[in-house]
């Protein structure tokens, strides 16, 4: 009997105190998402550009550099990597999130 009543207590404290931690506001407060802006043709062609410079990179035969000159090829290819996602406005998503969205378009289609 005395477990039966405790069990009923917890059940209904638990339940009053829910509508609180519903209510409670969140502490921190996300900055508004701006549009993206339109990609301009010179944009592209200068993201063409960068990509094709990546390409020849990756190409060509690193093992005869010197370690300096490793270290400038890898500087450049960060900095073209950084003005690259500067330039492009798309949306990034992550594997697990595609992994879920997949689910959940077979299971609700």
């Amino acid at each position: 009997m005395k477990k039966i009543v405790l069990c009923l207590m917890a059940t209904v404290m638990s339940l009053a105190f829910i509508p609180l931690e519903l209510n409670a506001k969140p502490k921190v407060t996300t900055p508004p998402i701006e549009a993206p802006s339109p990609v301009t043709p010179a944009e592209a062609a200068r993201a063409n550009e960068l990509l094709l410079r990546l390409d020849e990179i990756k190409k060509s035969d690193k093992s005869d550099l010197k370690a300096s000159e490793k270290k400038e090829l890898r500087s450049e290819v960060r900095a073209i990597n950084s003005e690259l996602k500067a330039i492009g406005n798309g949306v990034y998503i992550s594997g697990a999130a595609l992994i879920v969205i997949i689910i959940l378009l077979i299971v609700l289609l």
